[in-house]
């Protein structure tokens, strides 16, 4: 009999999943700070960044599928004692090396909100399903947008150091509280674990609709990803602003995390095909208001809301797609999409940092530009396979 998932539990998991993920992103703010203190380049320091993204895609891949497999208790045990030590090891980094390895780490070990959300799929009606989905993803997306901001307020006041060990010490805390609210669910899968890393790859082969939403993902992700790394440049570039006003930026993005909770009620009733070709005509805008705010601040006001408005739409919509067609293996599909989603983040960040690093805002901008372009030609080419 299915587990009935009570209001107060999923803004939980939304919290929760915010303040995880939030790990993944305080280092964007602080990316010229960093480079200051290890007296390296803008390129060199967003390996940071990328070693961080990377690190949740390996999570994604090897630690998410276990939620199909094993009690999120024990999981959740053995990944916070990680989390937290990993932390502290960024905070006491006395290297760049030794901070490019933390942060992977760091990342690996914050891959923990994507067993919230195909759990809150699990744990609703039929009819509830992208309500719930939107609801963990919005606490998710605050999360992602207010460490810009905390980390960036922090960073400037009291060093990038101490906002790792805050962040240490909140993780401590997290755990003892969903340890005693959290329900425990067991999973009926009795194969190896062998076995089931293997069917991932079934799944990806035997799914068409997969396989495009985890595309689409990626290149979404790619294109924002480029942006937020290259912000903080930017910001030092055009306005000499610091890692306080990068981080301020964040808070326009919250638009998105409402977005999250009104496209996953859309999306259990509207056409997921034209949700998708609103989101993908969202993000190609977005980036060209963005390819002439190089200057204006106002134009980067407008671009931040619509890129990650432009980026829920799309991730919320994939989410339920997939979910839907394989309840039996969500965590599996969702492992499969979010391991292609931070992958396609980590190439935005390469890409997005040589983009600058060659041609500044204009490269960044066109870079998004073509990115945002491909996700619409991609749908259009494949869309039989949404709905």
């Amino acid at each position: 009999m299915k587990q009935q998932l009570s209001n107060s539990v999923l803004y939980l998991m939304s919290a929760s999943a915010g303040l995880v993920v939030a790990n993944l992103y305080y280092n964007q703010p602080l990316l010229h700070q960093i480079s200051v203190s290890f007296k390296v380049s803008e390129s060199a320091v967003s390996n940071v960044a990328l070693a961080t993204q990377l690190g949740y895609a390996m999570g994604l891949l090897f630690i998410v599928p276990l939620g199909d497999k094993i009690s999120n208790k024990k999981i959740l045990r053995v990944d916070f004692i990680v989390l937290v030590l990993s932390l502290i090891g960024t905070a006491f980094a006395n290297s760049l090396l030794l901070l490019i390895a933390s942060s992977f780490l760091v990342g690996f070990s914050s891959a923990i909100p994507q067993l919230f959300v195909p759990m809150a799929a699990q744990l609703s009606a039929d009819e509830n399903k992208g309500r719930a989905i939107g609801i963990v993803m919005s606490g998710l997306l605050v999360g992602v947008l207010g460490s810009r901001v905390i980390s960036g307020f922090v960073g400037e006041q009291f060093g990038w150091r101490a906002m790792y060990g805050a962040a240490a010490a909140i993780m401590f805390i997290l755990y003892f509280i969903l340890k005693i609210k959290l329900p425990e669910l067991k999973p009926d899968y009795k194969g190896s674990y062998k076995n089931l890393m293997a069917s991932i790859w079934s799944y990806f082969k035997a799914e068409p609709a997969l396989r495009l939403a985890s595309l689409r993902g990626a290149l979404a992700f790619a294109a924002v990803s480029a942006f937020w790394t290259t912000l903080v440049f930017l910001m030092k570039d055009s306005f000499d602003y610091g890692s306080t006003v990068t981080g301020l930026f964040g808070l326009l993005g919250i638009a998105g995390a409402v977005a999250a909770t009104v496209v996953g009620k859309l999306s259990d009733r509207l056409s997921k095909n034209r949700i998708i070709l609103f989101a993908a005509f969202i993000l190609l805008a977005s980036w060209g208001v963005l390819y002439f705010s190089a200057h204006a601040i106002a134009g980067l006001v407008v671009g931040v809301i619509l890129v990650d408005l432009g980026l829920q739409a799309l991730h919320i919509t994939n989410q339920n797609i997939i979910f839907s067609r394989n309840p039996e293996g969500r965590n599996r599909v969702n492992t499969v999409y979010m391991v292609s989603f931070f992958i396609g983040g980590a190439l935005g960040t390469t890409l997005g940092a040589w983009a600058w690093e060659n041609y500044k805002w204009t490269g960044v901008s066109t870079l998004g530009i073509v990115l945002s372009l491909a996700i619409l030609v991609v749908h259009l080419l494949f869309k039989k396979e949404v709905d």
